[in-house]
């Protein structure tokens, strides 16, 4: 970090203070590294963490205005103010001050960090363990990606740009690995990334293919919306290898087939002038595998009759459930945060995605009425509600117990079934701490 003062590293729940597992480090004036194991309440300064010391200093060094410090500690400590580093995504927070802590003060506080701060989503687990790009060395591939999209000064963006596929592969190959192209000057800009395929019945003007704002170009682009090809979110792998048995089915009709990618960027600091050119590359096997890859949507449908979690409570579970005719086989994805996106093989061509709503019939009885229920007539319904502890007791038992209607399939031949309840199930078995130390030696060539 460029600082000659403290840094810290955090994991955090939810992306936030409130609860975050804290590393402050520093190298005093002596050449001496420090390292402090730290917890934060809420938004304040963090406390030292009395139980354990869970963060363990390797080595610091302080050069040109730089500060390093290389540190290694537990994926779980089993210590109830430490977060776990867990499989899959981890959100780590960051900020730095521009002096050190003073440890002959009996107040060795920490300098308020002001804007100096930020949050990466990183799967910290297998950050170091992606495919290296020399094992695709003389394999073919094709891109599709952006080229110098100016990003719009708005803290949120989703922009969909249609391709035309590549026509140089004249029968059908699998590709047996994509990467995603992200922009390295756009790191922290790049939310998350979808790409669809277009129906084959889709005609387009090669010279003028759909490129702009999602929804502003959405007559012309509402069925490539329908099938997924694969996503990306950010902290998830970079390079993803398909199983040896499958391979995403490049068909001898590419030529003529549209891809389209959706890019959303989050853009909360509202910087201007900001140019991306991300997208994803496949990379094509030399050989057909036994099976074509799909990919799957499953969960719950982006709207107020379907996700109405009451505010201020910690917990509240809503189930989504896929019927089993389902897979013997979607809905366009409207949003986010209530979906998982799966690859799968054998492909089956009937299907695309899976997702689950609470009925109207529930929603008309709660709200005791007769008459049709839009989602802005919910919306505001919810918002007028008084939520207390037994009211939103209440609530969860409504979404435990409420009918829900499932659709699932793909364009042309959606499904529809009314389910009266959830089937009981079993939650995972929660998983006993165990203490994994990450495999980190001592770097002895820091210059």
């Amino acid at each position: 970090m460029k600082t000659i003062g403290w840094i810290g590293l955090g994991l955090s729940p939810a992306g936030g203070m409130k609860g975050a597992d804290i590393a402050v480090g520093w190298v005093d004036s002596s050449g001496k590294a420090h390292i402090q194991d730290r917890f934060a309440f809420d938004k304040m300064k963090p406390v030292i963490d009395n139980t354990t010391q869970d963060w363990f200093l390797l080595q610091g060094k302080e050069q040109n205005g730089w500060t390093a410090i290389q540190f290694k500690r537990y994926f779980d400590s089993c210590d109830t103010m430490d977060v776990p580093i867990k499989s899959g995504t981890n959100i780590l927070i960051f900020a730095y001050g521009l002096v050190d802590l003073d440890l002959s003060r009996s107040e060795d506080d920490i300098t308020y960090h002001g804007s100096r701060r930020g949050a990466r989503m990183l799967p910290l687990r297998s950050y170091s363990n992606q495919p290296a790009d020399d094992m695709f060395v003389g394999l073919d591939f094709f891109d599709f990606s952006f080229e110098n999209y100016v990003v719009p000064p708005t803290d949120t963006t989703y922009h969909c740009k249609v391709f035309k596929s590549p026509s140089t592969f004249l029968a059908k190959r699998h590709a047996i690995a994509h990467k995603i192209l992200i922009d390295s000057r756009n790191v922290n800009l790049l939310h998350h990334l979808d790409l669809f395929e277009c129906p084959s019945t889709d005609v387009y003007d090669d010279a003028k293919l759909p490129d702009g704002i999602c929804d502003d170009i959405l007559n012309g682009t509402r069925k490539c919306s329908l099938t997924i090809a694969t996503a990306w979110a950010i902290g998830a792998d970079v390079t993803t290898l398909y199983p040896e048995e499958a391979g995403y089915a490049v068909t001898s009709d590419i030529g003529t087939k549209y891809f389209m990618i959706k890019i959303h960027y989050d853009n909360p600091r509202l910087a201007s002038n900001l140019q991306d050119s991300s997208g994803i590359r496949f990379y094509l096997g030399n050989k057909l595998r036994q099976y074509d890859l799909g990919y799957l949507i499953f969960g719950t449908l982006s709207n107020p009759a379907s996700l109405a979690i009451p505010p201020k409570v910690e917990q509240f579970i809503v189930d989504s459930y896929c019927p089993p005719e389902a897979t013997r086989g979607g809905q366009r994805t409207i949003d986010e945060m209530c979906s998982h996106t799966f690859s799968y093989y054998p492909l089956v061509d009937s299907l695309v995605g899976c997702m689950t709503a609470i009925d109207e019939t529930a929603w008309r009885t709660i709200m005791n009425t007769s008459s049709p229920i839009d989602n802005s007539k919910l919306a505001q319904w919810l918002h007028n509600l008084t939520w207390t502890t037994e009211s939103t007791a209440q609530w969860q038992e409504f979404f435990d117990k409420a009918q829900r209607r499932i659709v699932y399939g793909r364009e042309g031949q959606m499904e529809s079934k009314i389910l009266p309840t959830i089937p009981k199930y079993e939650d995972l078995k929660v998983e006993l701490c165990n203490k994994k130390e990450i495999p980190i030696s001592t770097d002895q060539s820091w210059h």
